[in-house]
């Protein structure tokens, strides 16, 4: 999970049979849970699962949160495993995350997904000790008892960007769209998330990936725009368009070049 924009996809740990549909859904990741999709007494099925995983893709595994009755027995089965990363639920103690990336080779990222009061108050301490964060804004909005609207959430999600951009990490990954079969709404989610300074999105069915990827890429008018941008002569304010163009505008046709690259 570097820079770019980027498409997870969940998958239960408890379906082994999915791995491999997942990692050719054009997901740029595959998250293999082992908490809210699985029950508990499925729960020692799934950690095999993760545990001997082997995609084509980066394998991620989101264990159950600390302190829960499995979150221990989550460490043990991945000790040692070849992961691409480690999702940390309910994140709320820069502790746990330090934990978790003991388990991991020197490339492992540890996300710490945001979903409550108490972790949203923390998160720039949990910036300094995770590789990326993420936002569980279901569980988030369940917390707070607010609605699960893009009004509501804007506070949150803009404090997970600006902290992340703070502790220099890659631009956080936002929350799901539980409308799975609701194409434009994924794609529309992706976009406001993109707008807001997001770098990737969590997924939980194979048809979101491509109303993502096109949510977080930048549209035809926005990429001429930028070329033209960085076109322009000069090394202070321009004219392009009939606006004065300088570094920081440069910067931004840059980035959106950047993503439509990727």
């Amino acid at each position: 999970m570097n820079g770019a924009p980027i498409v997870p996809l969940f998958v239960p740990g408890d379906r082994p049979e999915r791995f491999e549909k997942a990692a050719s859904s054009g997901a740029d990741a595959v998250i293999i849970d082992l908490e809210d999709a699985v029950a508990p007494e499925r729960k020692e099925a799934a950690r095999r699962a993760a545990a001997t995983a082997s995609l084509a893709l980066p394998v991620f595994v989101r264990v159950n949160a600390a302190g829960t009755p499995w979150h221990a027995e989550d460490l043990a089965a991945l000790s040692g495993a070849a992961l691409a990363g480690v999702i940390l639920p309910k994140a709320e103690d820069p502790a746990a995350l330090a934990t978790l990336r003991a388990l991991l080779p020197d490339e492992g990222v540890v996300v710490a997904l945001v979903e409550s009061a108490r972790g949203l108050a923390g998160t720039r301490e949990l910036a300094r000790a995770a590789g990326r964060l993420a936002f569980g804004s279901m569980d988030y909005a369940a917390d707070l008892g607010c609605a699960h609207t893009r009004e509501a959430l804007l506070t949150a999600r803009s404090e997970l960007v600006l902290a992340s951009r703070l502790a220099g990490l890659p631009a956080p990954l936002d929350g799901v769209t539980a409308a799975i079969g609701d194409e434009a709404l994924t794609e529309a989610d992706a976009r406001h998330a993109a707008e807001l300074g997001f770098g990737g999105k969590l997924l939980i069915h194979p048809r979101q990936v491509a109303p993502a990827l096109r949510g977080f890429a930048p549209g035809e008018e926005e990429v001429a725009w930028a070329r033209r941008v960085l076109a322009s002569e000069g090394d202070g304010a321009v004219k392009v368009d009939g606006a004065m163009i300088d570094a920081p505008v440069r910067m931004r046709a840059e980035r959106i070049l950047a993503r439509a690259r990727s």
